[in-house]
C-alpha cells in the first residue's frame, strides 16, 4: 500500500527480489494540471509496469474494500506513504501483521511531512523507521530503523529520494526477521513523541522578518512542494535554491530589501542578496511565475531595476 514517489523503489525491490505480491492498493487516480485531467498516482504507474493488480479503494472503513482485501489473503501488508489511516478490521488481516516505512526516526516527527518537519527544525540527522502498525499515528513498536545525516542542501525532494532508497535494504531485513521470528519490536517512548501535520500552498510564503537561517531552512523544506516564494511586480517568484551568507555587524537590516553581493558570495555563489531580520539571504536561483527557473545571475540580468527594490513579506 503506498502512493507517491517515496513507495516505488520498495514496491519494485520486492518484486525483483522474488517476493509475491498479491496486489498493489494506492489513492484513487486525481485531476491536475490545467486540463484537470485524470493522473494515477507514481505507485499506480509502477505497478501496471509490473503487470500487477492494482486497488484504489476511496476509503478501507466500508466492509466490502475490507472483505476485497482479506480475499487476497496477505501475509504481510506493507505501507509506504499510502494516504489512509487502516482502520482494526484491516491490521488484523494478515499474519504477520501490517508494517509501515516512515521516513523519520520515531518517535520524532510522526504525521505527515516528517521529512520537511526535520529539515525546518534544523536536524542534523534523520532516517527511516519500519514500524508495526497499530490504531495510532505512528505509534507502534519499531522493528528496525536507520539513521542518516542531513546536508547543508538537502531538500525534501534530494532526503526524501535518498531515504526511499535506503528504506529498500531496511524492508528486505525486516520482512526476513519476520518469517523467521528473529524481530523485537520497540515501544516508542512517548516522552519523546513530536507531531508535524499537513503543509499548505501558504506555507511557502516567506515572512522577510524571521531569522535568515529559519528562511533558508524552509527554502530547502519546501521544495519541490509548495515552494518557497515572494512576490515581485504583481507574480510569484519562488527561491529554488539559497544560502545565508554573512554580512557585516553595522549593516542597517531593512526586512525584505534586495541587495547586492560581491561576485561569489556564500559558499554557492549567490548573485543577490535579501535583507532578513538578523542577515541576509544570498539567491543562487528562482523562477518567477510563468518563466522556466534560472539562476539568479540571469534573472538580474533581465531584471535590472530589481537590486534596492523591497519585496513584501507573507
Amino acid at each position: 500500500m503506498g502512493t507517491s514517489d517515496f513507495a516505488v523503489p520498495s514496491l519494485e525491490q520486492l518484486i525483483l527480489s522474488q517476493k509475491q505480491v498479491v496486489a498493489v492498493y494506492t489513492q484513487p487516480d486525481k485531476p491536475a494540471g490545467r486540463g484537470r485531467s485524470l493522473v494515477s498516482p507514481p505507485v499506480k504507474r509502477a505497478a501496471l509496469a509490473w503487470n500487477l493488480p492494482v486497488e484504489q479503494p476511496l476509503s478501507l472503513k466500508k466492509v466490502e474494500a475490507v472483505e476485497r482485501l482479506a480475499g487476497w489473503q496477505p501475509d504481510v501488508i506493507v505501507v509506504a506513504a499510502f494516504g489512509q489511516i487502516l482502520p482494526q478490521a484491516v491490521l488484523d488481516i494478515p499474519r504477520y501483521g501490517c508494517i509501515n516505512i516512515h521516513p523519520s526516526l520515531l518517535p520524532r516527527w510522526r504525521g505527515a511531512s516528517p521529512v520537511a518537519a526535520a529539515i525546518l527544525a534544523g536536524d542534523t540527522f534523520t532516517g527511516v523507521s519500519i514500524m508495526q502498525l497499530d490504531k495510532g499515528m505512528d505509534t507502534g513498536p519499531v522493528l528496525d530503523r536507520v539513521q542518516i545525516p542531513i546536508e547543508a542542501q538537502d531538500t525534501t525532494g534530494s532526503l526524501t529520494a535518498k531515504l526511499s532508497l535506503i528504506a529498500t535494504g531496511l524492508l528486505q531485513e525486516v520482512l526476513a526477521g519476520c518469517s523467521r521470528g528473529e524481530l523485537k519490536p520497540q515501544p516508542q517512548d512517548e516522552a519523546k513523541a513530536t507531531y508535524c501535520g499537513q503543509i499548505s500552498k501558504e506555507d511557502g510564503e516567506i515572512d522577510w522578518q524571521i531569522p535568515t537561517v529559519d528562511i533558508w531552512r524552509r527554502v530547502r523544506a519546501f521544495q519541490p512542494w509548495p515552494g518557497c516564494y515572494t512576490r515581485w511586480q504583481g507574480k510569484r517568484l519562488e527561491i529554488t535554491e539559497a544560502v545565508p551568507v554573512s554580512v557585516p555587524e553595522d549593516t542597517t537590516l531593512d526586512a525584505g530589501r534586495v541587495v547586492a553581493l560581491t561576485p561569489g558570495a556564500g559558499e554557492l555563489q549567490a548573485a543577490f542578496g535579501l535583507q532578513t531580520g538578523d542577515g541576509v539571504l544570498g539567491v543562487v536561483k528562482v523562477q518567477l511565475e510563468g518563466k522556466r527557473a534560472m539562476s539568479a545571475d540571469e534573472f538580474l540580468r533581465g531584471q535590472r531595476q530589481f537590486i534596492g527594490t523591497r519585496l513584501p513579506s507573507g
